[in-house]
């Protein structure tokens, strides 16, 4: 895999060397020269300085023939901006850009860019874990109609089929944690007390959800 990733902060330089420790062959663009430091002497991949949305820039990178482009600058307008560039115009067939400000993030999925906004998961885990919540929100799909959620079981629901959990074209258990271990449910699964059920879920069918749990 050939991927371009534009900021090299924290976010930027992690994963600039997973993905080159793993093999892949990785460009890393910045403004700042001294950035390119927090990728470690050990990373092999190629550097270049500069603004990540400048047309000659991205073509010097490569980005005709990449794979996937990160854009993971401390801007959330940079990262829009070099994300619609990257799918618009150079055709990148995998795009991903972080966004900071939440409301931001839901115009930008609205406009087909696939976004990680680690402040509006971060808000989302921590209510859950501050109060309890029964269900918590891991992680948005796509543009963010669908979205991958963990819920503690309800005492009642213990010796049920997981199929209960189902609903078809709304609701799917996709795994189960249990005494410390995470597995893929068989179809003829019975819950446990104590497990921890991930479901992928339309964002639209949180109530019928809550309704299959009995939180409703």
């Amino acid at each position: 895999m050939k991927a371009i990733i534009t900021g090299c902060g924290r976010l930027g330089a992690g994963l600039a060397r997973r993905l080159a420790e793993a093999g892949h062959t990785v460009t890393v663009l910045d403004v700042d020269p001294g950035a390119f430091t927090r990728l470690g002497p050990a990373f092999a991949g190629q550097r270049l300085v500069g603004v990540g949305f400048d047309r000659d820039l991205l073509l010097r990178a490569g980005v005709e023939s990449v794979d996937g482009l990160a854009a993971v600058t401390g801007s959330d307008e940079a990262n829009a901006v070099i994300a619609r560039v990257a799918q618009r115009i150079f055709r990148v067939p995998r795009v991903v850009a972080r966004i900071y400000d939440p409301g931001k993030a839901h115009i930008y999925r609205r406009l087909g860019i696939q976004v990680i906004s680690p402040v509006d998961w971060g808000i989302e885990r921590m209510v859950g874990l501050l109060t309890f919540a029964t269900v918590g929100e891991l992680l948005a799909l796509g543009s963010g109609q669908v979205d991958l959620v963990e819920a503690e079981l309800p005492p009642l629901l213990a010796g049920r089929p997981i199929a209960e959990l189902a609903a078809p074209g709304e609701v799917l258990p996709v795994a189960i944690s249990r005494s410390g271990r995470t597995f893929i449910p068989t179809e003829g699964a019975v819950l446990e007390a104590g497990d921890i059920v991930h479901l992928a879920v339309l964002a639209a069918s949180r109530p019928r959800l809550e309704s299959l749990l009995g939180t409703t």
